[in-house]
């Protein structure tokens, strides 16, 4: 359908806003008017972090002469052929983007269809357009905008410095390219080439799931977790990061609508509850999730930019979308990122203990001389001399070590984390299985482990608990105090007893039983501490497995206790059997396997 004018009843039914607030509005913008046109390459050209020049040129189908007249005209699209608002099948709709441009900047568009035989060319100036003009141009369509904001100074004394600019395109760029695998994105600063994303072969998951390695990066592909589910109208499908694999902002996680970028605070939201147990509160998951809902069902004309959507059924999506990760997260529990990789160890550097020895240096006593072939140093008649560090004491660097332990292979209850071979610093479990050396950090896995045994018991009713033989009295604050007694009952399923004491204390007379000998007024303390930061708005019964993770830290072995043999394989054991345990309550890893491969690698060995 043609490019025309929308009625003006419809065009009051747009909501007019600010479209173009910097550089990357323009790339936005432009990048998926090329995807509308069915362009399957894109490619960005960026001067001065686009406040100079921005330039972007597609395949896509071109347009026409009275096409491209009519495309700078406010309100004129060719997507909405119905007038329904409620059925919008296309990245853009509003026909604000080239108009609102041309307002602020020189705009030049050369355009040609498949099926003409020349190119057109219309220039727009801060408004004032130019006649249509014929031009050399292969099949498609290329856009330059010049100058942005020159027509309004004010504007532009707002923009950051050419690198911030740069970065915003290149990410929102990435954010497109993400939902669009079969489209082939490039972008270059200047000469410099800041993006290289060619089109992914293969159906849409497969396609997807290397486009996300491109953008994210091998270590979120090799430690995240397909999610897909389906109910009535709505699909959600995409990849989600084991949670010890997690950054201190949101900016690495992509959500998508229909095939478009949206940040979201209902789907936001959710993402943050299907992570509640497992992730610490200012840690956040990295991933890159596709809904996928009928248009009549969610409504994309919100705002101007577009990156706010509303649901028709906000709950079915976001419970379809928490279960979604939580089934996910359920399969891959005992799973921990592996971000330990061998460059990782040696950081391509390995260090170079042996120094020279001084001619005149007489040889240390207990020191190896060590000469190191060196075929310069032959060339030249001569070769350095190198002493060799003495080894570190490593006897006493042991906590507790196993002697005489029968082997893996021989014991038939020894599950994926192998068996525990020593302690070291009173801390670190090492363990072994058929191809890994394992270390474990004790406190983090049997916190993980106490905390899903008061869930469990949550989930029955009430925790057990223990009766103190002197009831312990704990002073707080006044407004903790209220707070705390406010969610006696609560606490009370949860083992933790306690009642008013004076005007000034509360008075403690049962603990949960699973944290056996515990510091009861720290516990208290941290408690009432937590519950002050979710706020008056903050439901308990809500929030009860927060409450659980603070109870469960302070019931489980300290680093810097010492473990005997049979207390290591029972924490592994425990383990293996416990959901989540990849990761500590506060999202940290439990434990890191070091393949026998990788190691063999350090020392130059073939296996």
């Amino acid at each position: 359908m043609s490019i025309r004018v929308l009625p003006s009843n419809l065009v009051n039914q747009i909501a007019a806003g600010e479209v173009v607030e910097r550089p990357a509005s323009v790339v936005k913008e432009l990048v998926e008017n090329a995807i509308d046109a069915g362009a399957t390459n894109v490619e960005v050209r960026l001067v001065d972090g686009g406040k100079t020049l921005i330039a972007i040129s597609d395949n896509g189908k071109g347009m026409s002469a009275s096409d491209l007249e009519m495309a700078v005209e406010r309100h004129a699209t060719s997507k909405l052929p119905d007038d329904n608002l409620f059925n919008i099948n296309f990245l853009g709709f509003r026909g604000e983007a080239l108009p609102s441009i041309a307002s602020v900047a020189r705009l030049s568009i050369v355009s040609r269809s498949k099926n003409a035989d020349d190119a057109w060319k219309i220039e727009v100036n801060g408004g004032d357009k130019s006649a249509v003009v014929p031009a050399a141009h292969g099949v498609g369509t290329r856009i330059e905008v010049r100058d942005l904001f020159y027509a309004t100074p004010a504007r532009l004394k707002f923009l950051k410095t050419a690198a911030t600019e740069t970065s915003q395109c290149v990410e929102i760029l990435q954010r497109i390219a993400l939902a669009n695998p079969q489209i082939g994105f490039y972008l270059y600063d200047g000469d410099k080439k800041k993006i290289a994303l060619p089109p992914c072969n293969g159906d849409l998951f497969e396609a997807r799931l290397e486009r996300v390695a491109a953008v994210l990066g091998r270590e979120f592909s090799e430690n995240s977790f397909r999610v897909s589910a389906e109910r009535e109208d709505v699909q959600i499908s995409g990849y989600v990061s084991l949670p010890t694999l997690n950054k201190a902002n949101s900016l690495s996680q992509f959500l998508f609508v229909n095939n478009r970028p949206v940040r979201d605070k209902l789907l936001l939201g959710a993402l943050r509850g299907a992570y509640q147990d497992v992730l610490a509160s200012g840690r956040y998951p990295l991933c890159a999730l596709f809904i996928d809902v009928a248009p009549k069902y969610v409504d994309v004309n919100v705002h101007p930019a577009k990156a706010e959507v509303r649901f028709f059924d906000g709950a079915l999506v976001r419970g379809l979308l928490v279960g979604a990760i939580r089934n996910g997260l359920n399969l891959h529990a005992n799973k921990t990122s592996n971000v330990l990789s061998l460059e990782e160890l040696v950081g391509d550097k390995i260090p170079d203990f042996a120094e020279p020895i001084a001619e005149n240096m007489s040889l240390q006593e207990g020191v190896v001389p060590n000469r190191i072939y060196n075929p310069q140093s032959f060339a030249y008649g001569s070769a350095r001399t190198y002493k060799q560090s003495a080894l570190p004491d490593l006897e006493r660097k042991f906590s507790v070590r196993v002697e005489n332990v029968e082997d893996v292979v021989e014991r038939s209850d020894v599950g994926p984390l192998g068996l525990a071979k020593a302690q070291f610093h009173d801390t670190y479990i090492i363990s072994q299985n058929e191809d890994s050396i394992i270390i474990t950090d004790q406190h983090a896995a049997h916190e993980r482990i106490v905390m899903e045994k008061l869930k469990a018991g949550l989930s029955e009713g009430r925790v057990a608990s223990q009766i103190l033989l002197i009831p312990e009295i704990v002073d707080l604050p006044d407004a903790e105090k209220n707070r705390i007694l406010a969610a006696a009952v609560e606490l009370e399923k949860l083992g933790l007893v306690l009642e008013e004491f004076g005007t000034t204390a509360v008075i403690v007379r049962e603990t949960p039983a699973l944290l056996g000998e515990v510091d009861v007024k720290k516990l208290v303390k941290d408690v009432a501490e937590q519950m002050a930061e979710w706020g008056r708005g903050f439901e308990l019964t809500e929030k009860l497995h927060l409450v659980c993770a603070t109870i469960a830290c302070h019931g489980s072995v300290r680093a810097g206790r010492r473990l005997n043999i049979e207390e290591m394989n029972r924490l592994l054991r425990d383990m293996e059997k416990t959901p989540y345990s990849g990761q500590c309550n506060h999202g940290r890893p439990t434990y890191v396997e070091l393949k026998i491969k990788d190691i063999a690698k350090l020392f130059d060995r073939n296996q």
